[in-house]
């Protein structure tokens, strides 16, 4: 049986489609074992019959702050986009 932490985890490795492949966030216990920054990403992409990955870094604080910033001020267009579909 499932434990609410199991559900939590569950839901934060729940990989998300792009483009390429998909996305998927690397848990804490996992950055760990993999002696990876906590809060990186891992990239998944299929090759020849394969899954490929590519493991990127949290982004610096910095640019965090600025993407943070920019959506903020252009919060609205960006719904607006979206309702029209990009």
């Amino acid at each position: 049986m499932y434990s609410k932490r199991d559900a939590e985890m569950a839901g934060a490795i729940t990989p998300r489609k792009t483009e390429p492949g998909w996305v998927m966030d690397i848990p804490p216990e996992m950055a760990s074992l993999l002696k990876v920054a906590p809060g990186s990403l891992a990239i998944l992409f299929p090759k020849e019959g394969r899954l490929d990955i590519e493991i990127l870094p949290p982004p610096p604080t910095e640019l965090q702050k600025d993407f943070e910033r920019l959506y903020d001020k252009y919060q609205e267009t960006f719904e607006e986009l979206k309702r029209l579909g990009d």
